[in-house]
C-alpha cells in the first residue's frame, strides 16, 4: 500500500501506536497516555471510563487496575475490551479492539512498586467502584492501611494489570474539510498476519 506513508508508515501497528504516544508525550499538555476504556456488561450494555495506559508492549496494550472494580468484572466476564487514545494538540485518535487476558506477575509487581507510596497505599485502601459514606471515610481507611503496610507495602492481591491483544487498530488523523485519513488493521487472531485497510472518513 504505496500510499500509506508519513506518519501511518510500518509494517507493526504496535510500533506506529508507540510511535505516535512518544508524539503525544511532546505536545499534549495533560495524561498523553489517558484512554477511554470500554467494556460491556453481562446484559451487553457498554461501560466507558478513563483509564492510564502503562505500556505498549511487543504485542498487547497494558493498563492496571482493582481486579474487583466493575472494569475488572465486565473484563473477566466478556475477555474483550476497546479503547480510544485520542489527541487534541496531534488531532490523531487510535481505535483499538482485542481480547484482554491479566498481567498479574512480576511486570504488574514492578509497575506497582514504581508508583508513589500514596498511590500504592490508595490501591490497598480504595474499594474501587463500590459505595463510599464519605472521602473521611477513605481518608480514614488510608491511614488504617499505612500504619499496617509502611513505606513498602506489597502488590495487593486484588490490583494488577491487564494486557489487550489488538485484533483491529485504527489510526486516524484529522484532514482538511473533515477529509480524514484512517488505516484499520485487522486480523482474526494473535496468530494471523494484519491485513491494512484504507477507510473512508
Amino acid at each position: 500500500m504505496s500510499e500509506r506513508g508519513g506518519i501511518f508508515a510500518g509494517d507493526d501497528p504496535l510500533a506506529i501506536a508507540r510511535a505516535w504516544l512518544a508524539e503525544a508525550e511532546e505536545s499534549e499538555p495533560n495524561d498523553p497516555n489517558a484512554m477511554a476504556l470500554a467494556t460491556v456488561d453481562a446484559d451487553g450494555l457498554p461501560n466507558v471510563r478513563m483509564v492510564l495506559l502503562k505500556e505498549i508492549a511487543a504485542e498487547t496494550f497494558v493498563f492496571y487496575t482493582n481486579y474487583e472494580s466493575v472494569k475488572a468484572a465486565e473484563i473477566e466476564g466478556a475477555g474483550k475490551a476497546g479503547f480510544v487514545l485520542h489527541w487534541k494538540s496531534l488531532r490523531r485518535q487510535i481505535r483499538v479492539r482485542g481480547t484482554v487476558t491479566r498481567e498479574d506477575g512480576p511486570r504488574a509487581d514492578a509497575y506497582y512498586a514504581s508508583r508513589s507510596l500514596k498511590s500504592r497505599l490508595g490501591a490497598w485502601a480504595s474499594r474501587q467502584s463500590r459505595p463510599l459514606e464519605s472521602r473521611a471515610t477513605l481518608m480514614a481507611e488510608v491511614a488504617r492501611v499505612s500504619a499496617r503496610h509502611g513505606t513498602t507495602p506489597p502488590r495487593p492481591p486484588f490490583w494488577g494489570g491487564y494486557a489487550i491483544t489488538p485484533l483491529e487498530i485504527e489510526f486516524w488523523a484529522d484532514g482538511a474539510f473533515r477529509l480524514h485519513d484512517r488505516f484499520q488493521w485487522r486480523r482474526q487472531s494473535a496468530r494471523d498476519d494484519w491485513a491494512v485497510a484504507r477507510l473512508n472518513p
